[in-house]
């Protein structure tokens, strides 16, 4: 192939300009799931208990596994400053995987409340931060202070090239109304931050989607109902734990007595110092539903049920159905699999984002430079664990050298 005939142009373009086109070619049909108006209902979403359960279940494990740096293909000078900016340990190296920054923490990145912070983009399908770093005269070098949180409530607009690139983020000034509601403020000047000082997490990002998308959007409908069903069950259980109240007026009561009784009737309450006073051959009834009535707590669980299975936490459901101890171990399978894609998503995000920019400030952009790593999540973690403590044990430097030890000292093993 000639220079001539190497595509070194692109053609096209992934971002037409239409501030609702992902929403549009997503197929989004909800008004309030539109970007910015999905940002309060997914909030909103979150203080229901199966959410918060299901969100909880999902960002648990990876905030608690471990997390370092793979720098076994770097300087040393490059791994050191950038564990020590970082806060993480280095792995994979016999000479310096025990390293560990003990530094103090104030005025110091913290990578687990980043982490925290980061896993946002999991309820609002993104999470934007803010590089800020400083000057450390003692190693003469740039080190990472902080990744400043931009919460989504307060991104006013995305400014997005052709080529579906991010050129920056805009910020709503402060006290302005989000949710599409245009206020006075909402006309002032906006805070404007370049991709060069941003890091930003976008889940399921495709193309220019850089907003991303939320893991509760395919739970929105169950718990839309869910919600209803609790409200309506709550009515029925006000309404009916007492019974309905009736009032019969007597035969030469005139429409003055029933006035007075309806009156009765709607303000009648059960308490110690409750009592009735009625008229000759009056009556007053507490009447009981008749017939049979729809159990809402099926219809309340079975929303429960789906909303776990969006994130295919089926696990959490167990409890309130039947089901061998076996099938819970397969669908924990399925979710550890889910969680290690989400984890590479952080991982893949802070290495290009994080280490790559940190190591272009002090040593170049040729330099080769760490990647963020972390421990297996779930059922496989326990087994890889166990193969670096033996590889530590053995000292060997990697993994065909723990192959080439097995086969040379396990019998049959070739």
């Amino acid at each position: 192939m000639t220079v001539t005939q190497v595509p070194r142009r692109e053609v096209g373009y992934a971002n037409p300009g239409a501030d609702g086109f992902w929403d549009t070619i997503a197929g989004e049909q909800v008004p309030e799931l539109q970007w910015p108006f999905c940002i309060p209902i997914y909030q909103r979403m979150q203080t229901d208990a199966q959410i918060a359960s299901v969100l909880q279940a999902v960002m648990a494990p990876i905030l608690r596994t471990g997390w370092g740096l793979d720098a076994r293909h770097c300087d040393n000078e490059v791994a050191v400053t950038t564990s020590s900016s970082l806060g993480l340990r280095l792995r994979g190296d016999t000479e310096r995987r025990d390293f560990a920054a003990q530094l103090r923490g104030r005025d110091r990145f913290s990578w687990n409340q980043h982490l925290y912070e980061a896993c946002d983009f999991l309820a609002q399908g993104h999470s934007v931060f803010n590089q800020v770093a400083r000057w450390d005269d003692e190693i003469s070098k740039w080190r990472l202070r902080k990744l400043g949180w931009r919460p989504p409530a307060t991104i006013a607009k995305w400014n997005i090239a052709d080529d579906g690139g991010l050129i920056s983020v805009e910020q709503h000034p402060r006290g302005a109304s989000i949710g599409g509601v245009v206020t006075p403020a909402l006309t002032a000047t906006t805070r404007t931050t370049k991709i060069d000082r941003l890091v930003v997490y976008a889940h399921g990002r495709r193309g220019a989607n850089w907003r991303g998308v939320s893991v509760l959007r395919a739970c929105y409908k169950n718990w839309l109902l869910k919600d209803d069903g609790n409200r309506s069950w709550a009515i029925g259980v006000a309404r009916n734990s007492m019974g309905l109240p009736v009032h019969t007026a007597s035969d030469k009561g005139g429409q003055a007595e029933i006035d007075a009784g309806l009156t009765m009737a709607s303000r009648a309450r059960a308490g110690s110092n409750a009592g009735l006073s009625l008229a000759n051959g009056a009556t007053f009834d507490l009447l009981g539903v008749k017939g049979q009535l729809i159990d809402p707590d099926k219809f309340v669980r079975y929303h429960d049920e789906q909303i776990a299975r969006a994130v295919l936490a089926h696990f959490l459901n167990l409890g309130t159905q039947t089901g061998s101890w076996a099938l819970g171990s397969t669908f924990a399978d399925f979710f550890t699999l889910s969680l290690q894609a989400i984890a590479e998503e952080i991982r893949d995000i802070a290495t290009a984002h994080i280490v790559e920019d940190l190591v272009d400030w002090n040593f170049g952009r040729n330099v080769p430079a760490p990647r963020v790593v972390f421990d297996e999540i779930g059922s496989r973690r326990d087994a890889q664990q166990a193969l670096d403590d033996l590889r530590k044990l053995a000292g060997l430097e990697d993994d065909e050298d723990m192959a080439t030890f097995i086969r040379e000292n396990v019998p049959d093993a070739a």
